[in-house]
This record gives C-alpha cells, structure tokens and sequence, in this order.
C-alpha cells in the first residue's frame, strides 16, 4: 500500500536475485495503522509476519516480506526522536521466519501544536516538507481520528489547520509527519538499509544445520566496562548469533567494535 517495495525490491534482487511481486488490492491497514484509526494489536514482529503471509497468500507464493515501524523518543536518550524498523523474511517450504531490526535517529518524526494565525515555517523546514508528507487533527485528546492525511501542498496544510483547530476546544489543531513510507523518504531510506541487512544475513547459512538466515538474534551478555573509569555498564559484551531453524547459538564479537562503553553509558560517570 505504501511502495516499500521500491525500498526492499532492489536489495532482495542484488543480494539474492529475488524478484518482488506486489499482490494488488491488498489492505495492510487491518493490521493497524500509524495514524491510529485501526490500533495494532500484536507485536511488530507478528505484524510484519502477518502482513507477510497475507501477501503469500494472495500471490499464491511460498516466499513472503514485510516490515513494520514504529516512532517516538529514543529508547536510550528520550529527548532525541527514534524509529524503529523490523523487516521479516518468510519461507513457509523450509519453515523460516527471518527478522533484522534496528532502531535510528535518522527520522523527521515531529509534531506541533498550532493555532491558524501562528507561523508554520521553522517547522516545514525542520520535518523537510513538502517533500515529507503531513497529518493534521485536532489538538483535542477527546477527539479520535485524524482531519487530513497525506498533505504535500502549503495550501492545503493550512485549509487543514484551520478546520481541524475549529473542532479543537483549545483552537488548535496538532500537525504531525505522516510516517507512511511512500510520504516519507528518509524512512524510505532506512527501509533500503534495513533490506539490504536482511539480504545478506540470507546468504549467511547456520554453521551446524546450513539453514538461511544465521546471524544476530541477542545481546550477549552485559558488563562492557566504561572508558573512563572501568566501571561495568549495562552495555553487552558481545553478541548473540542463532538460527532460525534450529537450536544452534554462538557468542560473537559485537559489530560495532567496541572494546569499551563510552562515558556517557556509565552510571558512575553519567549517573
């Protein structure tokens, strides 16, 4: 519904030479939606598997993905806006269900309170509109649903704003970015990265069983000590590497290399 395919389709097909076929007619949005009018009511990794297998069934093929993503603060630093994405591959003949996920700072989410008189500018210009797509409701919390979705033209933001402030017991009415992929490109962006994570984790095959798909499924365990002052952090020593269709584990350097925890992750040093 929201074009990933032009996000996966290309990492699927480079990395695996897989071809993305889009099942037509087929609505997601019963699985929930970001603009909340249909509340999600599982997990984002059951979500993308539905959503998955919805499109299998509908293309009549064994072989299925999907993603699914949620916004909001930062899970570690609360005053910076975070997305996090998960993206599942599933092959319902050799019974897999393979997932990357991620959480990134590179996101336009934001919102803003505003009354129809007040400048809109310094926000436009923050969340990259009109190239990112906006939602409008009213800032009213008695109120559900949203007023407008999906605004790329100035003119038609502000008819919105009006409208849905009028309906607001406080004369306002709350703009936020629509995270809908297909009206956001930075996501698109994030999308693309996390396909080709997931591409190449396919051809890493499970050292014990030869499965598709080994790779991270955990922290390790915690303790990496601080730079600074040699305290243990809550930070993993290493990571967890595991098969989708077996028991096999293995503890693994982590990725990203470090040695030590940086000050600001201590709790002695940052407290």
């Amino acid at each position: 519904m929201h074009r990933k395919e032009d996000a996966i389709g290309p990492a699927l097909l480079s990395g695996l030479s897989l071809n993305t076929i889009l099942p037509r007619g087929l609505n997601t949005d019963q699985l929930g939606t970001f603009c909340g009018e249909i509340p999600r009511q599982d997990t984002m990794l059951e979500v993308a598997t539905q959503k998955a297998r919805l499109g299998m069934r509908a293309a009549a093929l064994p072989l299925g993905v999907a993603s699914e993503g949620s916004f909001g603060p930062h899970p570690r630093i609360p005053f910076l806006a975070a997305g996090e994405e998960i993206m599942v591959f599933v092959d319902d003949d050799a019974g897999l269900v393979v997932r990357e996920c991620f959480v990134t700072t590179a996101t336009n989410f934001d919102y803003l309170a505003v009354a129809p008189d007040e400048t809109l500018d310094p926000f436009l210009v923050r969340v990259g509109f009109p190239e990112h797509g906006l939602l409008v409701r009213p800032n009213d919390d008695s109120l559900d649903g949203v007023f407008a979705k999906g605004i790329t033209d100035l003119e038609c933001l502000q008819w919105a704003v009006g409208a849905a402030a009028r309906l607001s017991a406080d004369g306002r009415a709350r703009i936020e970015t629509d995270m809908r992929a297909h009206l956001n490109p930075t996501r698109m962006k994030s999308l693309a990265t996390l396909a080709e994570t997931l591409a190449r984790r396919l051809v890493s095959l499970c050292p014990a069983c030869g499965a598709p798909g080994f790779g991270r499924s955990d922290a390790g365990p915690t303790g990496l000590c601080c730079e600074d002052c040699g305290i243990a952090t809550a930070m993993a020593t290493a990571e967890i590497h595991g098969c989708s269709a077996c028991t096999h584990r293995e503890e693994r350097p982590r990725a990203d290399g470090l040695k030590a925890a940086p000050a600001w992750r201590c709790p002695a040093c940052n407290p």
